[in-house]
């Protein structure tokens, strides 16, 4: 079986081989492309609520045997409709918050109001063309269901000597884009997601007690519920981790010193003059990883790649002899190999989305 491991696991292993492997933790904030693309010309749009008014919200619960002798000491799991118009008004508030569309108008009153039961229906083509007149907007992007499930626990955490009551919602939103000159809709989207919650107390009573109460978890869950499709609709800002080398020589201290000021371009220098210098393989593979961040600090994509794949090909010269096929291999064995292809692994699904972020983003002249 292969083994995978996150790039942060991996140098929080490294950072524990001592001070020789110096490595320092900086934040970056990029933009990812939205799963869908939508043409500049839809600037404005409608979130409406096309679910019916489900007549009982109460949840549904079975209670699960427990095994004696686990540290589990109950569970049980339920199931409810979301409330839409929460959801509704979360998946306008979250979109307009981007500020990606001119106009984000909200319709979070039942368009299936009188419906007895509750159900999903597809919007016509014609009343896709009404509601986008009187809305004022160019396409529709309606909410069409909304199912939870919540699985609530209680449990002993013998480490801490304590009990722990947990609440762990998954969240099943369904939602469909419509655009008025298509007879069906553009795009129907089921994601998915959980929000959980945990409370603590010295017996299972006092945990079981200071759990978040059913109305209030139903509440949070549909705000949630509203923000997971977001990123199919809006690029979105991500934050990430990347780690540089510091340590090792004069020049690579110095740098770290111009990263904490800003200024990235005197840190280039001496990482350059850091390769350039020497023919310790090691030395060369950490000035190329931190010109590497330095490039995607700058934006310029293909040059941080192109420094990443020097760094992974002189880690892999360093930790050769470690290097297998074999599942057995470990992070152990090719600390720096790791470390270097899991970043150029990142870098390469930047470089592969950048195409679509630069479509999506045109309606802004590309200003991003």
């Amino acid at each position: 079986m292969a083994k995978s491991y996150s790039l942060a696991f991996v140098t929080i292993f490294l950072l524990t081989l001592g001070s020789c492997q110096s490595l320092e933790q900086i934040s970056i904030d990029y933009l990812q492309p939205a799963n869908l693309s939508f043409p500049p010309q839809l600037r404005k749009v409608a979130i409406v609520n096309n679910i019916s008014n489900a007549p009982n919200n109460k949840l549904i619960a079975a209670t699960e045997k427990i095994k004696e002798g686990t540290p589990l000491v109950s569970r049980s799991t339920a199931y409810a409709n979301g409330d839409p118009k929460i959801a509704t008004e979360s998946l306008a508030e979250e979109i307009a918050h981007q500020n990606y569309f001119e106009e984000v108008v909200i319709c979070d009153s039942a368009l299936r109001a009188n419906d007895k039961l509750a159900r999903e229906s597809t919007l016509s083509q014609e009343e896709v063309r009404q509601l986008a007149s009187d809305l004022g907007v160019d396409f529709i992007i309606a909410l069409e269901n909304l199912q939870l499930k919540a699985t609530k626990s209680v449990r002993f955490l013998n480490e801490f000597n304590c009990f722990q009551g947990a609440v762990d919602v998954k969240v099943y939103p369904t939602v469909k884009v419509y655009l008025p000159e298509r007879n069906r809709p553009m795009a129907t989207l089921h994601p998915n997601d959980s929000i959980f919650w945990e409370e603590f107390g010295g017996t299972a009573i006092e945990a079981a007690s200071r759990m978040i109460p059913d109305k209030q978890m139903l509440e949070e869950a549909a705000v949630f519920a509203g923000t997971v499709p977001v990123k199919y609709f809006v690029p979105m800002w991500k934050k990430g981790t990347r780690y540089l080398y510091t340590g090792g020589s004069v020049p690579m201290r110095d740098a770290a010193i111009y990263v904490r000021e800003n200024s990235w371009d005197d840190a280039y220098e001496l990482w350059n003059q850091a390769f350039e210098g020497t023919k310790n393989q090691k030395k060369k593979m950490r000035a190329a990883l931190n010109i590497a961040v330095y490039y995607e600090m700058k934006d310029s994509l293909a040059k941080a790649e192109e420094w990443a794949e020097k760094a992974q090909q002189l880690a892999k010269k360093i930790d050769k002899k470690n290097i297998t096929d074999s599942a057995q291999t470990s992070i152990d064995d090719v600390p720096n190999y790791y470390l270097t292809s899991l970043y150029l692994a990142e870098l390469k699904e930047r470089n592969v989305q950048l195409p679509k972020l630069k479509l999506q983003m045109s309606r802004f002249n590309d200003d991003f």
